[in-house]
Order: structure tokens, then C-alpha cells, then sequence
């Protein structure tokens, strides 16, 4: 890709076996957000450490989100405005639901509901423990997102056997 990449994973950040930190490991070049904690994560934390790191990649970054990365990403875009080439979110989870780890991730309800002010694509998958199919819809029609639903993987996670996920990373080239 000829523009940079920015990697948001989501709490616990991406072991060595997700296909983010495989993708990062064929790109070197790409940059992962940089959080003081993993496991405990407040969403304005997440929010400033992104303005501030996609400030430095520029206007014409990607940002390829996992799971609570994506409900950061959202609530980052609403609040900033900030014009990116696009994003691609992946297994967006429901911060309502009883398998949401509440205790661990604070401050992410009200989940935005407006269109983001930049192209992007959201990726479920139908038996997501995180979310469910008609919740993916609702946050790619309210964030003017192309959905793309992939069948039964799972959180779209290491867990899921994907690999280096060659599909997700044609969908992140899309958005080039």
C-alpha cells in the first residue's frame, strides 16, 4: 500500500497469531497504537493516543481496527472530525451486551451514531459472541460503512483460524 497504515487492535491488544500482527509483520512500515494498558481501558485514553498518533501519519492514513479498537476508532472519528483516507473495522463489538468485558472498557456508550467523515468497511461475522448480525448492520448503515459479513468465524480473531487473513487484507487494499 502506498499509504500508511495505522493498526488500533482491540483490549489485550493482538497476540502473534492475529492476522493484524501478521499483516504488521510483512509491513514493518505500518504503525500499531501505542497504549499504557491493554487490559484496562478508558475510551478517552484511546481517543487522545489516537488523535495524536494519526497526526503524525497524516491525511492519507488507513486505519485497519479489531474489535474494541473499532468502537475507539468511532468514537475518535465523531469527536475529532479528522479526515483519513479510511478505515476498515472489524468484529465491532456491542458495548451493551452481557459478553462486553464492561468492567475492563469504560466510557464507550453512547456508541456513535452519525456517518463517519470517511469511507469505511465493517466486517461481522454471524455467530460473533460480540456481536450480532443485526448490530453490525445498524452500525454500518448509521456510519455509512459497506458491511461485508464473512460467514461463521467467530470474533474474526486469532481464535478464528484466519491466518494472515488474505480477505481482510483485500478489503483494507480497497480502501486504497
Amino acid at each position: 500500500m502506498d499509504y500508511p497504515v495505522f493498526v488500533v487492535p482491540g483490549i489485550g491488544n493482538s497476540g502473534p497469531l492475529h492476522w493484524q500482527s501478521m499483516w504488521e509483520t510483512v509491513h514493518p512500515e505500518w504503525r500499531r497504537l501505542v497504549v499504557e494498558d491493554w487490559d484496562q481501558v478508558a475510551c478517552n485514553d484511546w481517543i487522545s493516543a489516537i488523535e495524536r498518533q494519526v497526526a503524525e501519519s497524516g491525511d492519507d492514513t488507513i486505519i485497519v481496527a479489531h474489535s474494541l479498537g473499532c468502537l475507539a476508532v468511532v468514537q475518535w472519528a465523531v469527536r475529532h472530525s479528522r479526515r483519513i483516507r479510511g478505515a476498515l473495522l472489524v468484529a465491532v463489538p456491542d458495548p451493551v451486551t452481557p459478553a462486553f468485558p464492561a468492567a475492563a472498557a469504560t466510557g464507550f456508550v453512547p456508541l456513535p451514531s452519525e456517518r463517519l467523515p470517511f469511507p469505511s468497511i465493517v466486517v461481522s461475522s454471524s455467530n460473533d459472541p460480540y456481536c450480532g448480525e443485526d448490530y453490525a448492520r445498524r452500525c454500518a448503515n448509521a456510519w455509512g460503512s459497506t458491511l461485508i459479513e464473512v460467514g461463521e468465524k467467530g470474533h474474526l480473531n486469532a481464535d478464528s483460524d484466519l491466518g494472515d487473513w488474505p480477505e481482510g487484507l483485500r478489503l483494507l487494499q480497497s480502501l486504497d
